[in-house]
């Protein structure tokens, strides 16, 4: 053996001191992990000494091998009977070495100590031969002689665990992560800078310190008892969540903690090595990251769920439905109490005065109303006095001018109202609220409302995230609000319109006994284009119209509305029927034409009514307006109808004991198309015969034609059919009969109940058109109530109108009216007589009113004027303007009609003084 000379083979004999200290150090740190164990206990392999496979031998006084270890035949490949007795240097030393080491080993055995590097020989090493350190003793036998002990480590071992240990420290002391070590005492050995970072401390600190010198006793608790789970079982844990805080710092951390168990290398647990991640901020952001899901979620919800009606209420009751609980514990909306009443700019809306209305509230905490943090006052609305009290659904209320609510609700901004330490924290029962959020409910500029929304104790406060959903919430609420108002406000609108162009819900003629049904066939707004109306004409005629302007909802109303205006105008002039139409015909070609002239109008609606384009060569026709109508005026003593259409149904005719049938008026064109001339047919109409004015929407439908539509209700309107022939009409093969009646008391009914069943038998819910429906039972007036004489042309007929008059009021037992209508009788046949020609003709008639009526054949019409002082006449149809309740004129086939009309007396007045009557003459 040669001793490793100085400068020679310095970095492994450094690398071989280092490894023996580091695995002095080793053994000491190995057996510190553990417990004492009992005196000569032994104990399983698995010491450092395993890893670095030291070998050990000894040289006699002779310098030749003694005794030869296990391990060194395993590290220098010779058995022991190889190697005892022989010279070491011969047996694994290479030749050219061996002088150098034969001093080497002469020295050792004069008491000399020696390391150094040996080579040797080992035909099981991979190049054959390799190198060891090698540490000789010098010692002395059981005689006295010099002789030395021997170890060897094969320095291939040493570089690897030197290797192992570096990187192991590198790991350890310059990973990013915090490394910490527990022994088996569950007390910690080392940690490294990173886990001193993470924790606060300095890492020296730690060594020996156990969970409950780190944690909070609840955390330190779950570290020991995972610690120990981990020790004993040997399973290890991952991502432990761990809370707590650091010196200095009371803000609450969160760390992640992975455990595993420790082995020697034959497997002896040595203690718990465990991973320590700081995730405050990774938590802090998977909660944004959760509360944005959670809010968008809850926007998606929202939007689902809010606005699925127009009505204020319900959409309040949607947006607490979203918010609670899923958002907050309680909430209310208080609306404007002005902008549900249908006001515009309520008295106070801009400083948050104005009154409110509570219209929702919803709790998860409570099962009745609560108060808020709005200072609500049940002792007045001045901001001192009387005591907090919950706001009941439905109540009216008002928020003092400085409460958080009136500051929102004035500004138009979400506030916070703080909870327990706010200075405005609220008990609810034994529940103390957290914080609420006041918002206002702004849609298009415009505060409509306020929401609030509070937590309770426990619950996390609201923050800016929460505030801005809040506000996100209100808003669409508020903008579906706003729409269900402005629909309100529409709507009403829309129905005052269309109830102010139909005729009453009772209309009331002589002699005739009159039902009337409307649908329109927009649900939404309630108005369509279609009409009906009864107008009393003089005699007690009355005027049956119906009609359908072309188009549906508000513009085909306000087209309906110009045409029955025209229609009654034209009504009052009493013009026969075919006349009626012509100048409708007129003014609906008027108007859809700039300016209302008939130029425009009329070329454009024929060319629609050809099927053709405008003039123009426009495809636009919407301002062209077109409609049918049919115009019946119906004589009560004579019995008989008059009928003028223009492009409408026909109407249907049941006569008593007969079948329903379709009258066969010339259908004309529609109006507005203008240039066709209208004709009219009369019929006489026998007492209880019925008459149905009707609407294509009633009998014309995707599903069926018109014509089958027709028969559908002469079906239900026939008498004649048995209710078993109608049921067969209904599951027929003709999908248009759909319609039946039973039997012979469809006409026999009242005429409510006739209308309510040719409704329910038809088709009338497909929604494609309006309806209209007019209905009549003839009860003309019998002849007790009629007188009807015939005057020759002269003067003495004036006493004998009175006479006739007076006498047939007497037997009416109108004895009231007698002396004012003998009155105006005078003056009307002296008239008549005057300015007019040919025979006269009286005529009284008792109805619900009295009406008196002079024919003759001239054809000048009386003009009311008035009389001046100095002149002798001029003045009695001023008279019969004063003293009756209405009068007029009307041209007929052979001259002229003069009338008046007296209300029937009803107990209660006399009627005007026929004498104050005459002086207010002059």
């Amino acid at each position: 053996m040669s001793e490793k000379p100085a400068g020679a083979e310095m970095p492994e004999e450094a690398v071989g001191s280092q490894v023996s200290s580091m695995s002095s150090s080793l053994v000491v740190s190995g057996s510190s992990l553990s417990s004492t164990p009992p005196v000569w206990q032994s104990s399983s392999p698995g010491s450092i000494y395993d890893y670095i496979r030291v070998a050990s031998f000894s040289l006699g006084p002779d310098g030749r091998i003694a005794q030869w270890s296990r391990r060194a035949t395993e590290l220098l490949g010779l058995t022991a009977e190889q190697a005892i007795g022989r010279d070491p240097v011969e047996a694994f030393v290479p030749p050219e070495l061996r002088e150098a080491s034969r001093r080497t080993v002469a020295d050792i055995l004069d008491g000399r100590e020696w390391t150094g590097l040996v080579p040797y020989h080992n035909p099981q090493a991979p190049h054959g031969h390799g190198i060891a350190e090698v540490y000789v003793m010098p010692s002395e036998t059981e005689h006295g002689e010099r002789s030395a002990l021997c170890i060897a480590v094969d320095v291939t071992a040493l570089r690897g665990l030197e290797t192992d240990l570096a990187a192991s420290q590198a790991v350890f002391g310059q990973s990013p992560l915090g490394f910490f070590l527990f022994g088996t005492d569950l007390r910690m050995l080392r940690v490294n800078e990173r886990f001193a970072t993470v924790f606060g401390r300095p890492a020296e600190t730690y060594r020996g310190a156990s969970a409950y010198d780190l944690l909070p006793r609840g955390e330190a608790d779950r570290l020991a008892a995972a610690l120990r789970q981990v020790l004993d079982s040997g399973q290890a844990l991952t991502d432990m969540p761990i809370v707590g805080t650091v010196p200095g710092n009371p803000e609450r951390r969160r760390w992640s903690v992975s455990l595993y168990r420790l082995h020697s290398g034959s497997g002896r647990p040595i203690g718990v090595a465990g991973l320590a991640t700081d995730v405050t901020g990774r938590r802090r952001a998977e909660q944004e990251a959760a509360g944005v899901r959670r809010n968008l979620a809850l926007l998606n919800e929202a939007g689902a769920r809010i606005g699925t009606s127009l009505d204020l209420e319900t959409t309040a009751r949607e947006l607490l439905d979203v918010a609670v609980p899923q958002f907050c514990d309680l909430a209310s909306v208080d609306l404007y109490q002005g902008l549900l009443s249908g006001d515009e700019t309520p008295p106070g809306l801009a400083d948050g005065s104005a009154e409110l209305r509570r219209v929702a509230f919803a709790s998860a905490v409570s099962d009745g109303p609560v108060a808020f943090g709005d200072s609500y006052r049940a002792g007045g609305d001045d901001d001192t006095g009387g005591a907090t009290k919950p706001i009941q659904v439905g109540e009216v209320h008002r928020y003092p001018f400085n409460s958080p609510c009136a500051v929102a609700l004035r500004t138009a901004r979400a506030r916070v109202v703080p909870g327990p330490g706010g200075g405005e924290s609220l008990e609810l029962g034994s529940t103390m609220l957290q914080s609420t959020l006041v918002v206002p409910m702004v849609a298009r500029d415009t505060v409509v409302g306020l929401a609030q929304f509070s937590r309770t104790k426990g619950s996390e406060p609201f923050g800016e995230r929460d505030t801005a959903l809040a506000v996100e919430l209100a808003a669409r609420a508020a903008v579906s609000i706003d729409n269900a108002r402005l629909y309100r406000r529409e709507h009403e609108r829309a129905l005052i319109l269309q109830r102010s162009l139909l005729p009453p819900g009772d209309p009331e003629a002589a002699g005739l006994d009159i039902a009337c049904r409307y649908l329109p066939g927009n649900a939404a707004t309630e108005v369509g284009g279609d009409w009906f109306d009864v107008i009393e004409l003089p005699g007690h005629r009355t005027a049956l119209v119906v009609g359908d302007v072309m188009g549906r909802g508000l513009r085909a109303a306000v087209a309906m509305g110009e045409l029955r205006t025209a229609v009654r105008t034209l009504a009052l002039l009493d013009l026969e029927p075919a006349e009626v139409l012509s100048a409708l015909d007129e003014i609906a070609s008027g108007l859809g034409a700039p300016g209302g002239s008939h130029g425009g109008g009329r070329a454009g609606s024929r060319a629609l009514a050809r099927g053709a384009k405008a003039v123009d060569g426009s495809s636009d026709l919407s301002e062209v307006y077109l409609a049918t109508c049919v115009y019946a005026v119906y004589d009560p003593v004579t019995r008989r109808c008059t009928f003028a259409n223009a492009g409408h149904p026909p109407p249907v005719l049941v006569e008593p004991g007969e079948p329903a049938l379709l009258m066969e008026v010339p259908p004309g064109m529609p109006l507005g198309v203008g240039g066709e001339p209208f004709e009219e047919i009369e019929v006489e109409l026998p007492d209880g015969a019925l008459l149905a004015l009707y609407t294509d929407g009633l009998v014309e439908s995707r599903d069926h034609t018109l014509d089958e539509g027709l028969q559908a209700l002469r079906a239900a309107l026939d008498p004649q059919k048995p209710a078993d022939s109608a049921d067969s009409a209904i599951s027929g093969d003709t999908p248009a009969l759909t319609a039946g009646v039973a039997g012979r008391k469809a006409v026999a009914g009242s005429l409510e109940d006739v209308c309510d069943h040719v409704l329910s038998t038809l088709d009338t819910h497909h929604g494609e058109d309006d309806i209209a429906l007019l209905m009549a039972r003839v009860q003309g007036l019998s002849a007790d109530s009629v007188g009807d004489w015939q005057l020759p042309s002269e003067p003495k007929s004036v006493g004998r109108a009175r006479e006739l008059a007076r006498a047939q009021l007497e037997s009416w037992g109108m004895d009231e009216l007698a002396d004012t209508t003998e009155l105006l009788v005078s003056e009307l046949v002296t008239n008549a007589l005057r300015y007019g020609e040919g025979e006269i003709r009286l005529r009284l008639l008792l109805d619900r009113t009295l009406v008196c009526e002079v024919w003759d054949g001239g054809l000048v019409q009386p003009r009311r004027r008035r009389a001046r002082d100095t002149d002798e006449g001029g003045r009695g149809l001023q008279l019969v303007g004063l003293l009756s309740a209405g009068w007029g004129s009307r041209r007929t086939p052979h001259g002229k009609t003069v009338w008046f009309e007296l209300p029937l007396p009803d107990g209660r007045s006399s009627g005007p003084d026929s004498v104050e009557a005459l002086l207010s003459m002059w």
